[in-house]
């Protein structure tokens, strides 16, 4: 096989997809912890836990996962020279949507560690389904390329 990874492009795509599974997993559990962290009282044995769990979380699962992705994901785009077609511009802009979250999301945690969260419960429901849809149409453009 030829292309820019050569007889890698297997085994970056296998790590790219187990990256994004890591990712996704940890995406679509942090909201839902700031859920039930928004119905612990502040200073309580239970926030701090949820604070503990929070961080380690992001920095041990979703952040590098994240990073991988974007890191392997790029090797592939290059791969198959991806750059000019419309399906990948579409998938792009989604990942950045999705980074952009995940930028958030780590605010919202910094808020709930320095005990100064200022949303609701039911706005971390809501933020607890933004990553699912995300991933699919993501999912859909990488795989279908429709355009």
């Amino acid at each position: 096989m030829g292309g820019f990874l050569g007889e890698a492009y297997l085994w970056v795509k296998s790590l790219h997809i187990l990256a994004v599974i890591a990712w996704m997993a940890a995406f679509l559990y942090l909201p839902r912890l700031f859920v039930y962290h928004c119905q612990a009282e502040v200073g309580s044995a239970q926030s701090e836990t949820f604070k503990v769990m929070e961080r380690r979380l992001l920095r041990a699962i979703m952040t590098p996962s994240m990073i991988v992705a974007w890191l392997a994901g790029l090797g592939l785009a290059a791969h198959l020279e991806a750059w000019t077609e419309g399906w990948f511009h579409a998938k792009l802009t989604l990942l950045v949507i999705l980074t952009g979250l995940h930028m958030a999301a780590a605010g919202w945690r910094r808020a709930f560690a320095e005990d100064n969260n200022r949303h609701s419960e039911r706005f971390y429901r809501v933020m607890n389904e933004v990553p699912a849809l995300l991933m699919v149409g993501i999912v859909i453009l990488a795989v279908v390329k429709p355009f």
